[in-house]
């Protein structure tokens, strides 16, 4: 089964045009849906915050111009999706609460598509990516320079559940890939498995691929990184947060070295 709808989170900033861009390169190829999503600062998250002392007139003030900064947003998200030449697109801003009407959107998504600077918890789709791959659970792709449908797709593989489902909900955009290399670090990881096993799973699905085994015993996602941009990957396939996330946050972690990293286009899932 082919993606149908690729779905594009916008703030109304200076992001946006490359968050379409990534989307629309993902979406072209399967003659999917680009469906565009303006998710504004939500006033209903923000007034708390004002607290009790402020005074009335000056509250209602407040959530004006925030009300005001939200509509022009809107214009400006819109703007870029109408500069878009793609027949099948669409374009939804959200209402509060933003935050619920963003994943009930985004379950209805086959991918959900972020840039780097919001992968690194940077600009105002942060906190967004963070609940859709974390508690969403919902297939992500960090867009970064060089992505493409039909380029090379790298798989990192350890045999986990995380890894697993990353692979599976991918194998659209790796039936279309011009090579498929899977990645595997077995002297790094305490779990037991055979990357040839993938092999034959890959192969009666249509996606011929190439095994690379790494022989460094250390931290697997440096030397991973390594082997995708070795191989000229466009893109890394991934399992995202196989710990639990408050010790990801601690300790760093496989996914959070990837998204910090410069390297190629992740594709997430949880």
């Amino acid at each position: 089964m082919d993606w149908a709808k690729i779905m594009a989170p916008l703030s109304g900033g200076e992001s946006d045009r490359r968050i379409v861009a990534a989307a629309l390169a993902i979406a072209e190829p399967f003659g999917a849906e680009l469906a565009c999503v303006h998710a504004p600062a939500d006033v209903a998250d923000l007034i708390p915050w004002m607290g009790d002392g402020f005074m009335g007139g000056v509250q209602a003030t407040a959530v004006e111009s925030i009300r005001q900064a939200c509509a022009e947003g809107e214009n400006a998200a819109r703007a870029v999706l109408d500069a878009c030449d793609y027949g099948r697109k669409s374009f939804l801003s959200l209402k509060s609460p933003v935050w619920a009407a963003l994943a009930m959107e985004g379950r209805l998504a086959d991918v959900l598509v972020f840039d780097d600077g919001a992968a690194r918890g940077k600009g105002p789709l942060a906190e967004a990516f963070q609940q859709i791959i974390g508690d969403e659970q919902r297939p992500t792709i960090v867009a970064r320079p060089g992505l493409k449908v039909g380029g090379v797709a790298a798989v990192a593989w350890d045999g986990g559940k995380e890894a697993s489902r990353a692979m599976r909900t991918a194998l659209p955009l790796l039936r279309k890939a011009s090579k498929v290399v899977v990645l595997a670090a077995p002297v790094a990881s305490s779990r037991k498995f055979d990357p040839a096993r993938l092999t034959a799973f890959l192969s009666a699905r249509g996606v011929a691929c190439e095994v690379e085994i790494l022989t460094d015993a250390g931290d697997p996602a440096p030397a991973l990184l390594k082997a995708a941009k070795a191989v000229g990957a466009e893109i890394l396939v991934s399992g995202a947060f196989g710990h639990p996330r408050l010790q990801e946050f601690i300790f760093g972690g496989a996914t959070r070295t990837f998204l910090n990293a410069d390297g190629p286009s992740l594709f997430l899932s949880h």
